[in-house]
């Protein structure tokens, strides 16, 4: 058996890591840990230190290697944790305290990214944790205290510290009614919702992996920890959660979890509705909500039970190969596709968000279909009107789940044009241009939305529709050109205003904006040059 002394002694790891000195007893030898964190932690001797300093105690002698430690610059996968990170993981256990860094960072850390902001989880009350890192002059904001919360902050970045807990029963659905504080951090661990969230990494104990996150992430797997309906019983929104993190992360959700979803459904009936829009938004984000649809149908239809008309709304259209809902997944895909692949090197990437203006257009721009549907004599479906009712059930779905006007105006605009006819003309396009003229994010960035609705919606058809991708791109290239040009397109774009009307002799009043629309639409169709004195004459004013 190795001696306890030789545990405690200090590496550095090929990434640049301090952790302590394996053994040399097997890896995979100590039952609910990974071998990586065997390796790390130091064999048998090194998981029963851990297992003491699980308890929330740190003796004082290893307390002393950990602060020395501390002092270095620690890494997990080559990703440094922040300087803030490190002073305030230091605080803490200079004061006997316990902690670990835990959830999004670990995470990311371990894909090698290191986007994501810092939590710590510590053996401390609040108070205690509080107190120690006040005394340290860390600023400290109360933020969650109920559940155990603290946030520090230093140098402008907001580092949450939380105590170990168990979560008592969730009546509700979201929130546990109690919770208990513990200073096992497996306890605390075995609450999370899924094990590539459920690591907790030290820079000298390692990583601490009780439910195979790690090789979850190597492979790919969104898998609950545990039973999956206790944990989307207990919280409703962690099946959001679940898709979500499968779509950010382009992982497949594990069988059993997957089969827990589609049971469970119906409980986001209980989720207060902007937490489900937050959810939601952020699987749009991603740029894989086409496959939320697809993979988790009955989530998505929980989420906006508009939906579920949509599936199997068989089209009855030489034009679509596919139903509503199916449609819809392909839309988005495409629309998704198009972020990815325009990025500033011209390099595919999936860091790339997508507009969310356009997401969500896509997501709910045939959402009237069903209530639309006629068929005629020869049996083949017809949608009349389904771009305005589509866009006035888009506005009261993104009003009921609290989406920001910022976003629902122009989402909206974009559906209730999408199916608007278009020729590759001046005039034409000019008109496209001018249904966007009023509208906060520009007519510029709108009409090039519009378009990209446009292709997206003909790549989710039958594929002998593919064709008028080209003149698309066509009308794209020509509007472009009448943007850069200054054409007009609306009454600001024009080359007459009020003043020059009342300065020829209008009175003041409503025929001054008439005589303005007038001349726009001349101008837009062609009859007149965008000039003060040629609309004047048109006017017959000059």
């Amino acid at each position: 058996m190795c001696s306890r002394g030789a545990a405690r002694d200090l590496v550095m790891f090929d990434c640049g890591c301090l952790a302590l000195r394996p053994c040399g007893r097997p890896p995979g030898s100590c039952a609910r840990m990974s071998v990586r964190t065997q390796a790390i932690l130091g064999g048998c001797d090194g998981i029963a230190q851990a297992r003491r300093s699980a308890r929330g105690h740190v003796p004082e002698d290893v307390r002393n290697v950990m602060v020395k430690a501390l002092s270095q610059t620690p890494c997990l996968n080559g990703c440094i944790l922040p300087a803030s990170a490190v002073r305030v993981l230091n605080t803490l256990e200079s004061a006997g305290l316990e902690a670990w860094v835990v959830g999004g960072w670990v995470r990311d850390a371990l894909r090698g990214t290191s986007g994501h902001d810092v939590d710590i989880c510590c053996s401390g009350t609040w108070q205690e944790n509080e107190h120690v890192l006040a005394e340290a002059g860390i600023a400290v904001v109360e933020s969650g205290i109920k559940f155990g919360g603290i946030t520090a902050v230093m140098d402008g970045e907001r580092i949450e510290v939380t105590t170990y807990r168990l979560d008592g029963f969730y009546s509700d659905g979201r929130h546990p009614e109690s919770v208990r504080f513990t200073r096992d951090v497996t306890e605390d661990l075995a609450r999370r919702d899924f094990t590539v969230n459920a690591m907790a990494w030290h820079p000298v104990r390692g990583l601490l992996d009780l439910y195979g996150g790690e090789e979850d992430l190597e492979r790919g797997v969104i898998r609950a920890v545990g039973e999956p309906r206790r944990r989307f019983e207990e919280d409703a929104l962690r099946m959001l959660r679940a898709v979500r993190f499968a779509c950010r992360l382009n992982f497949s959700i594990e069988p059993a979890t997957a089969q827990a979803l589609a049971e469970c459904a119906p409980l986001l009936d209980a989720v207060a509705r902007e937490r489900v829009g937050v959810e939601l938004t952020g699987i749009l984000a991603t740029g894989r909500a086409g496959d939320a649809l697809m993979r988790s149908p009955e989530v998505m239809c929980a989420a906006i039970p508009e939906l579920a008309a949509c599936r199997g709304f068989d089209q009855h259209s030489p034009y679509h190969a596919y139903d509503v809902y199916e449609h819809t997944a392909r839309v988005l895909a495409a629309a998704s596709s198009f972020a990815r692949n325009e990025s500033s090197q011209g390099e595919q990437t999936d860091a790339v968000v997508p507009s969310l203006t356009l997401m969500w257009a896509a997501l709910l721009h045939d959402v009237g279909k069903p209530a639309t549907y006629t068929q005629d004599a020869q049996g083949r479906g017809h949608f009349y009107g389904h771009p305005e009712v589509s866009a006035t059930m888009a506005r009261h779905i993104m009003k009921r789940l609290a989406i920001s006007s910022d976003i629902a105006q122009p989402a909206c605009s974009l559906i209730r044009w999408h199916d608007h006819p278009m020729r590759n003309t001046r005039a034409d396009l000019l008109h496209g241009m001018h249904l966007f003229a009023g509208e906060a994010l520009g007519a510029r960035r709108l009409t090039d939305e519009l378009f990209d609705l446009k292709r997206a919606d003909t790549l989710g058809k039958d594929p002998s529709c593919f064709s008028y991708v080209d003149e698309i791109e066509a009308m794209r290239a020509h509007a472009h050109a009448l943007f850069d040009e200054g054409a007009a397109y609306s009454t600001k774009t024009l080359a007459l205003t009020g003043r020059d009307l009342i300065a020829a002799g209008v009175e003041p009043g409503p025929r001054v904006g008439e005589l303005l629309d007038r001349a726009l639409n001349a101008c837009m169709n062609g009859v007149v040059a965008n000039s003060t004195a040629d609309l004047l004459a048109y006017l017959e004013l000059a």
